[in-house]
């Protein structure tokens, strides 16, 4: 059999301007929400989203933020909050590393629902709008997350492997999880790619974002059975196996499930319904004042010799 380990030296950094050390995995960051954009504001007819460049750009500079700063902040709240308390000012040194991925995701939550709050849009639309490019996204962060070296799962017997001995690995061939869950993005990707796309007419509002919250939360724990837990954290409640990450799919699966309970409700708007409302016109009708509508005064009939006042 052909034997498929590989050893890890690529360098995390991707070029040295001076003090200046920008590295791949910001890149990364930057490439998904190049993409992201690519993907709705070049194509006017997205979904049917109707989505123009503001609109778009609006859309991604929430959601960008909510990423970041949930991220950052997740990870500091669930996987080292002791150390942060002794030195807070490193939690604003976000180039050094420590984003949380479920942290990102109720940032990004967070951030989708003043969007939609904030241009009149149904919440349920948006997190079906989010739900076809935020594994793309995810993708290329996983993509930084193996170029760093970080986040290597357990040591794997098989043929196939990566050595990350220059990040802490040690020598042996381990799980390249960041890859296991790359695939997993890009597996759901297509899917909710497909669904919309081929089966809209059939589906209800909210099924696309509880699919990825239900997909992502099962996917996400099983490639935890092949992660290494943080080092400061363990495994958790005396087990030789549940992780942190474990118990944060848990509110994912939740999450998804009821989502998709409720948006199969009998009396919920289909999706093709939904998508076909351009953003745009959503947003303008929202902007316009009431009070500005004036009624069209009904035409009166001509007065006939039969009519009679009663």
């Amino acid at each position: 059999m052909p034997n498929w380990i590989y050893t890890h030296n690529l360098n995390p950094i991707l070029i040295k301007l001076g003090p200046l050390e920008p590295r791949w995995y910001a890149l990364m960051y930057l490439l998904g929400f190049a993409a992201t954009y690519q993907l709705i504001a070049r194509n006017p007819r997205f979904l049917g989203m109707g989505f123009n460049k503001d609109d778009a750009m609006d859309f991604l500079t929430y959601g960008f933020l909510g990423v970041i700063l949930g991220g950052r902040l997740g990870y500091v709240l669930f996987y080292n909050l002791p150390m942060y308390l002794q030195k807070p000012w490193e939690i604003l040194m976000v180039w050094t590393g420590g984003m949380s991925f479920h942290g990102g995701l109720i940032g990004s939550i967070v951030a989708i629902m003043l969007y939609a709050r904030h241009k009149k849009i149904p919440i349920l639309r948006m997190f079906d709008i989010v739900a076809v490019p935020a594994p793309l996204g995810l993708l290329f962060g996983r993509l930084g997350n193996f170029i760093n070296g970080e986040l290597w799962g357990k040591p794997t017997a098989g043929n196939w492997g990566v050595v990350f001995n220059a990040t802490g690995g040690g020598p042996e061939p381990r799980h390249p999880t960041q890859l296991y869950e790359a695939g997993l993005e890009g597996a759901l990707l297509f899917i909710v790619l497909w669904l919309a796309f081929r089966y809209a007419k059939n589906l209800k509002e909210g099924s696309l974002g509880g699919l990825f919250l239900l997909g992502y939360g099962l996917g996400r724990s099983v490639v935890e059975f092949t992660r290494i837990p943080d080092v400061q954290l363990g495994y958790l409640l005396g087990t030789n196996w549940l992780t942190m990450g474990h118990l944060l799919c848990v509110p994912m699966i939740l999450g998804g499930l009821a989502m998709l309970v409720w948006a199969n409700r009998p009396s919920a708007p289909s999706l093709q319904d939904s998508l076909a409302q351009p953003i745009s016109k959503t947003v303008e009708k929202a902007a316009s004042p009431t009070s500005s509508e004036q009624p069209v005064p009904e035409a009166e009939e001509p007065p006939s010799e039969n009519n009679e006042n009663k």
